[in-house]
This record gives C-alpha cells, sequence and structure tokens, in this order.
C-alpha cells in the first residue's frame, strides 16, 4: 500500500469530445490560464502541459484536442493523432463529459480509452448549466455504468465547482516519485508558442462563425527588449475573401484583434508588448500535411 507522506509525482491526460471544457478545466486545475478557450468547437489544437506543483505532489496534466469523428481533413487527422498520442504515457485520465449528454463522440473517446491499463476519472461538467437538478442523478448512474470508472465527480469548472476534490482523487491515483519540472514552472511551452495562441483565441472568438477553422497564426519576430517583447505575428488564411474579413474596412477589425490580443499578453507575460500583426493567404493549408507540418501541426 502506498504511504500517502510520500511525494507523487504523475501525467495526468484530459481527454474528451470537443467543447465538453477541457481546457477550462486545465487552467481551473493551474490556476493560471494556459490554454485558450472559445465557445467554437476545436479551438485547442496541441497538447499542453500544465504544472501543477503542492506540498505533496506534482502533477502534470496534460490537456489534449477533443477527440472526433470528422476524421476526413488533414487537421481534423492531426487533431486526433496528438489526442491520441497524449494517452500513451500517461498515468492516470479525466475523461470529461457535458452533462446530461452522450454522443457518438463521447462513445468513441471511451473506445479509445477503455483499452488502456490505466485509472480513468469521470468528470461531468457544466453541471451549473443542468436547469433541472432531479435529472443529474438517473444520468450520473446511468453513465457510471458504461466502465468501470475510478470515481465520478460531477463538477463546473467554468465556476470552480467540486475542483478541490478532483485535485484529491488525482493526487491519490499518482505514483510515488519525485517532481519532474522544477517547482515554479507551469507548462512545457515557449512564450512564442503562447503569443500565436493568444492572437489565435481572439480571431476564434471574433469570427467563430465566418472562419475559424481555416486560419493559423505563426510568430516571426519575438524579441525581449527590457520589458518590453517585440512580437510580430503571421495570421494564414485560405481565401483572399478570408483575409479581407479578418483585416476588416481601413483595416480596423486586424486593428481591434490586435489590441485585445496585445492585452491578453501583457497579462499572460506580465510585461509591455509591441505587437503588429499582417495577414496572408496560403491556400487550403489545413487540408495539406506539408503546410499543416510547416506551420507547427507535427506530430
Amino acid at each position: 500500500m502506498s504511504d500517502p507522506q510520500k511525494s507523487r509525482c504523475g501525467f495526468c491526460a484530459i481527454v474528451g469530445r470537443p467543447n465538453v471544457g477541457k481546457s477550462t478545466l486545465l487552467n481551473r486545475m493551474i490556476g493560471q490560464k494556459l490554454a485558450i478557450t472559445s465557445h467554437k468547437p476545436q479551438t485547442t489544437r496541441h497538447s499542453i502541459l500544465g504544472v501543477k506543483t503542492t506540498d505533496t505532489a506534482q502533477i502534470i496534466y496534460v490537456d489534449t484536442p477533443g477527440i472526433h469523428k470528422r476524421g476526413d481533413h488533414a487537421m481534423n487527422r492531426y487533431l486526433n493523432r496528438t489526442a491520441r498520442s497524449a494517452l500513451a504515457d500517461v498515468d492516470l485520465v479525466l475523461f470529461v463529459v457535458e452533462a446530461l449528454r452522450w454522443t457518438e463522440e463521447d462513445q468513441s473517446v471511451l473506445d479509445a480509452i477503455s483499452r488502456l491499463k490505466m485509472p480513468v476519472l469521470l468528470l461531468v461538467n457544466k453541471i451549473d448549466m443542468v436547469k433541472n437538478k432531479d435529472e443529474l442523478l438517473p444520468y450520473l448512474q446511468e453513465i457510471s455504468g458504461k466502465f468501470d470508472f475510478t470515481t465520478v465527480i460531477p463538477l463546473s469548472a467554468r465556476k470552480g465547482d467540486n475542483l478541490e476534490p478532483l485535485e484529491r482523487q488525482v493526487i491519490a491515483a499518482l505514483p510515488e516519485g519525485e517532481q519532474i519540472f522544477p517547482e515554479d514552472q507551469l507548462t512545457d511551452r515557449s512564450e512564442r508558442f503562447f503569443a500565436a495562441e493568444l492572437i489565435r483565441e481572439q480571431l476564434t472568438r471574433r469570427y467563430a462563425k465566418e472562419i475559424p477553422y481555416a486560419l493559423t497564426v505563426e510568430i516571426e519576430k519575438f524579441e525581449e527588449e527590457g520589458n518590453l517583447y517585440r512580437i510580430h505575428g503571421l495570421i494564414w488564411v485560405e481565401r483572399e475573401g478570408q483575409k479581407n474579413i479578418i483585416i476588416g474596412a481601413k483595416g480596423e477589425a486586424l486593428k481591434e484583434v490586435g489590441t485585445q490580443a496585445r492585452k491578453e499578453m501583457e497579462k499572460f507575460f506580465d510585461k509591455k508588448v509591441f505587437l503588429q500583426l499582417w495577414v496572408k493567404v496560403k491556400k487550403s493549408w489545413s487540408s495539406d500535411e506539408g503546410a499543416l507540418s510547416r506551420l507547427g501541426y507535427g506530430d
């Protein structure tokens, strides 16, 4: 039997179909915004490590893109590969579903994790959105029977409800071991990566209906000058019409995106930021495996 006083350390994958709140959960568990969020599915495109160090444990959360059944597109295939590969070397899995919903994609995620030999915690998110709480218990009973879950925890990542019991359960399931990352390290990703993601977040939120899947961001320049970061971001889209939408009349739309992204960067980096943005067209980049790789979507 494990000694509860000994230090624990391990990797914990957060998985689920798109738009169930995985990134919001990661940000809550870490206590800082690491993963960008929007109401649009497939906002998360990369695995991101979020490191939480306590007095007794180091939890290395792995946020993943949503596993989905639309696999006929290069970007979709990349997202599924990224999510599934994140399961290869973790110590436990947090399977996130949305309260009162169960879809084919949820079942697809369960099929993927049911073959693994590790603890799986089922997290029923968005309970704050359930108007009739009497519906929750029958749902929890039904979903609990789908697999031999270590535990089932209803929660609200958005409001932070029930996250302390979740963290205790996660720590209890981790193997004993020494810390892998320094105590003050929160992630494995670079500042350049987060700069690109914060720009993409603003674009995804602003153009949720028009072009969220046809754009990506590349950081061409990232320089530190004292307390100032000088950043040049290049926004890639697939068609000239999409470029015109993002730039807007007299460049006002692009200016607004830049202003909001700069404010988010200054909060995130705790430095002043000088940000310049450009928009270019690369036809069908999201359907081209080679273009995806060159734009940072490598396996």
